[in-house]
């Protein structure tokens, strides 16, 4: 590799640059993406990959191989797309080596869709020329580019936005720029990034730092591990970008050591980056220096908040601190700090090379471009996705999701995380943005969305999330601390059948002065949940307090289990299933549960052919 010295130096790199490097024909190439990323890995791709190679080799068919991150559609991993020459790619899912052997013989010898293939028809726009259903700026490259090869970004136009700003633009052109095109955080409370980097920028020190936050902590949440697994390039050009208008010389990728590939790729395109001289000294030939290193968080969800995750970096305590001062005044060492998250960085390149006004184009009044999402729970098709800002929750949830799984009706889905709420069939038109979600008793947080149906319980939707916030608070404060804790207990009461109408009042007072009096956002937010499934669904809380049971049949402590004698045929499955020999009977004659033995947990409904297990 050579080091790049000049922005002509760079695009004529690009344009010289071949996708498939040592073929004499490449346009005769049969062109083949591999999903690897974790979730393709996990389903079996690495496998997939190697019979697929092998069968190629085998059958003397010419193709290029990429290994790419996720292409979104997690549902239906392993996935591989396929293409053609001359014709557009094809996306099959749930590939298989019997699949692979169906499609090599059927699809890339003849052109034949096999019977049985299970292929993606949706394509995915990734400029702003159209308005489809996924519109990916921030995974634009996810799914298309090896993440280890550094070549296929600069070939996806990667650094120019880097080149441009150093070249072309002052460090306030460039901030103005995001600032005009609307970008806001991506990572929870939707601060204007522009504003933060000029306060960075205006801010007084020896030094500075730029942080890159990627300690995504949300159950369900998977959108940052995926842009860095994908296209960890794209964070590095823009935290460089990031030094270059707010001052810094110094970089720090802050990732739990839980994402061991996503670390991996990071490390690979570091090297890759100072091989070409997009990191290191003067880069493009100018007098800005800049480096990043990589620092590992334990998985503490607080270390989301931006001081924590400083003091964390500092090698103390990942806990909140009062604010003002703010980490662009004074966070990493007690220098001015400019702090983002990996989605919000992941816009940067592209808001560079076209312009604020395309991107504040996108989107709706307040909440610019495009956000992602990780389309999870009773959903079909479980995987990432990224729409304009506006796009409603029925596009996402049953356009894009696909519905929901086995028919069932849809109940809510949780945005935010632990801390959004929870969002009914009456919210389903309602456009997503900040403002919109905040209205509703949510919040955008960093993009989790979790789908559920109707056989969920809302009340011990609350309690689960709840529980997670009391695990992961730091403890430095008392609302948090304590308030959580007695809410957490109120809950248990509750779906344990011990509850009391009284204690629905107190849940929702206490909730609100956690709300008014913790230190940082999560305990700011961790009542959330509780507060939306009370406002939303407050029939199944009467029903647990008033009634002792549970209308979705999920509290295990207000449910019982009952064997019909006119249906029951004696077959003994149910029997031979439970574990604490709950179930009495002969065979051929009808069989009853012990309710003193039965530990509740629903084996014998589901183990049943007959019907004849209620629920009561």
């Amino acid at each position: 590799m050579n080091v790049v010295k000049t922005l002509d130096d760079l695009i004529c790199l690009r344009d010289s640059l071949d996708v498939f490097p040592g073929s004499d024909h490449p346009a005769e190439l049969v062109e083949i993406k591999i999903s690897m990323a974790t979730c393709g890995i996990a389903a079996g791709a690495k496998e997939v990959n190697r019979y697929l190679a092998a069968l190629l080799e085998r059958e003397q068919i010419p193709a290029g191989i990429v290994q790419t991150g996720c292409m979104g559609y997690c549902y239906a991993e392993p996935t591989i797309e396929v293409t053609l020459p001359g014709s557009e790619p094809v996306v099959f899912g749930y590939v298989n080596n019997a699949r692979v052997d169906d499609i090599v013989t059927h699809y890339i010898r003849q052109g034949i869709m096999p019977e049985d293939a299970v292929w993606i028809k949706d394509r995915i726009q990734t400029d702003g020329d159209a308005s489809p259903r996924q519109l990916h700026i921030a995974l634009r490259n996810c799914g298309h580019i090896d993440p280890e090869n550094i070549d296929d970004y600069i070939r996806a136009d990667g650094y120019l936005a880097l080149g441009k700003a150093l070249t072309q633009m002052t460090p306030d052109e460039a901030i103005n720029a995001i600032a005009d095109s609307g970008l806001r955080g991506r990572g929870g409370g939707g601060f204007p990034t522009g504003l933060k980097w000029q306060i960075t920028r205006r801010a007084e020190g020896s030094r500075k730092y730029v942080v890159c936050n990627a300690d995504e902590g949300d159950p369900g949440a998977f959108m940052d591990r995926s842009i860095l697994e994908g296209d960890p390039h794209t964070v590095i050009e823009a935290m460089v970008i990031n030094g270059y208008c707010t001052g810094a010389d110094k970089g720090v990728i802050y990732i739990r050591a839980e994402y061991p590939l996503a670390v991996e790729r990071l490390k690979v395109a570091m090297r890759q980056a100072k091989a070409y001289g997009f990191l290191g000294e003067r880069i493009f030939g100018t007098d800005f220096s800049f480096d990043i290193e990589i620092r590992y968080g334990a998985g503490a969800f607080v270390c989301g908040e931006e001081t924590a995750l400083i003091h964390s970096m500092e090698g103390e305590r990942g806990e909140a601190s009062v604010k003002p001062p703010f980490p662009s005044e004074k966070g990493y060492k007690g220098f001015p700090t400019n702090v983002n998250n990996v989605e919000t960085y992941a816009n940067i390149p592209a808001i560079i090379l076209k312009g604020a006004d395309w991107f504040s184009a996108i989107g709706t009044g307040k909440s610019k471009g495009t956000k992602v999402f990780a389309l999870a729970g009773k959903i079909n098709k479980v995987g990432l996705v990224e729409v304009p800002m506006g796009t409603t929750l029925r596009e996402v949830i049953f356009e894009i999701g696909g519905g929901i799984k086995d028919g069932k009706k849809f109940k809510a889905v949780q945005t935010g995380g632990p801390s959004g709420g929870c969002l009914t069939e009456k919210h389903l038109d309602l456009p997503i943005d900040y403002d919109n979600l905040l209205a509703a008793g949510s919040m955008m947080g960093s993009g989790g969305m979790i789908v559920m149906d109707e056989d969920d319980c809302m009340v011990a939707m609350a309690q689960f999330y709840l529980d997670f916030s009391v695990e992961e608070s730091c403890g430095k404060c008392t609302p948090c601390r304590i308030g959580n804790k007695r809410l957490h207990e109120i809950l248990q009461k509750i779906t344990s059948g011990v509850g009391e109408e009284s204690d629905l009042e107190r849940l929702r007072n206490l909730a609100m002065v956690i709300k008014d009096t913790a230190l940082c956002g999560l305990g700011q937010t961790s009542p959330n949940p509780v507060l939306s499934t009370m406002d939303n669904f407050y029939d199944e809380y009467i029903a647990h307090v008033r009634d002792r049971a549970c209308p979705a049949r999920r509290c295990r402590k207000l449910t019982r289990y009952f064997i019909d004698p006119e249906k029951c045929t004696g077959c003994t499955l149910c029997s031979r299933a439970c574990s604490v020999d709950a179930i009495k009977g002969e065979r051929k004659a009808p069989h009853v549960i012990d309710p003193i033995l039965c530990v509740r947990c629903g084996t014998c409904f589901d183990k049943c052919r007959f019907g004849a297990v209620y629920v009561h």
